[in-house]
């Protein structure tokens, strides 16, 4: 193998330009030619490759994002888009790539592997919701930016003595409302895997003022309720003045952690190396040790959900 590319796809999360950068300079320290493909699938599709040296990737590893690009590409779907992509990488004389994003991401790589490219994936996904994986990257630096907003809201939210409803990004996962409820001291925390009550969450909230707590903090995992009505609710019952903050995209950005980028880094040099023994497949991080294991196995591992720091929260919230 001489000719590799690196791509990264869906939805941007920070960590992606350490990787980037791993594997652009671990690769040319093994003798590759490494591309940039920019703007994910489309870019493979419209020929948007480049080749990189080591300095294209110079100055990036604080930067959240990716230099490359993203985007999501309904074409890349098709028989006809996934043809002009093999056509672009044969153009190239690309014989593998490195593929950084999230479960969709790995199932656009799954098919390139089917057409004879080989393919290391990178998890890549602030919800960490690829459950074959303890983390992905991105996860460990948007987990610190909902903390270090809570930290804020819960300046103004003692002040006027106010509930104050957080919700955070997560697709279906609870693991930020989780990690950063704890350990944010949230009085309640509400996820997807665990089913809230209305009531409960109101006793924890009258005990907090209770035991003399002036504000609180809920988080709010997404798409588990509309925290509009959830705050109406909660005003109604417990005759608290309620305020509530969606986070949004504010999770997606950033400078990574040290974790974020140290993992990126130690990716991105599994899948060089797997490249270079002829393998395809995701790289990953399992009780503290790297695994590299096929797309179809790991997007088939069901989700554990982490009960334990979730009674924890539980235990510690008043």
């Amino acid at each position: 193998m001489k000719n590799i590319a690196v791509l990264t796809s869906g939805g941007d999360s920070p960590g992606m330009n350490a990787c980037i950068r791993a594997v652009v300079r671990y690769g040319i320290s093994k003798g590759l030619n490494v591309y940039g493909v920019y703007q994910g699938y489309t870019g493979l599709i419209e020929d948007k490759i480049k080749l990189l040296d080591e300095r294209s990737v110079g100055n990036i590893i604080q930067m959240g994002g990716t230099f490359l690009r993203t985007s999501r590409c309904p074409e890349f779907k098709t028989e006809t888009g996934r043809q002009k992509a093999l056509e672009n990488l044969k153009k190239h004389k690309i014989e593998g790539l490195v593929i950084i994003g999230g479960d969709g991401t790995f199932r656009g790589a799954n098919e390139l592997i089917k057409m004879g490219i080989k393919c290391a994936c990178v998890p890549a996904t602030i919800d960490n919701n690829l459950f074959y994986t303890d983390y992905t990257i991105g996860y460990d630096t948007a987990t610190n930016t909902v903390v270090n907003m809570m930290n804020n809201i819960r300046d103004t939210s003692d002040s006027h003595g106010r509930v104050t409803l957080v919700e955070t990004m997560g697709a279906g996962c609870g693991d930020i409302a989780l990690t950063s409820g704890l350990a944010g001291g949230a009085d309640a925390i509400i996820v997807p895997e665990v089913e809230f009550d209305l009531d409960d969450i109101c006793e924890k909230l009258v005990n907090a003022r209770k035991h003399r707590k002036a504000g609180s903090i809920v988080v709010v995992s997404e798409f588990v309720c509309d925290i509009g009505e959830l705050a109406k609710a909660i005003e109604n019952k417990c005759k608290f003045e309620c305020r509530t903050i969606n986070l949004g995209h504010i999770q997606r950005g950033g400078s990574p952690s040290a974790y974020d980028r140290n993992l990126a880094t130690r990716f991105g040099v599994v899948c060089i190396d797997e490249l270079l023994k002829g393998d395809s497949g995701v790289v990953g991080i399992k009780n503290g040790k790297y695994i590299f294991i096929s797309i179809e196995k790991a997007l088939a591992i069901k989700r554990e959900f982490n009960i334990s720091d979730y009674m924890l929260a539980e235990t510690l919230s008043f």
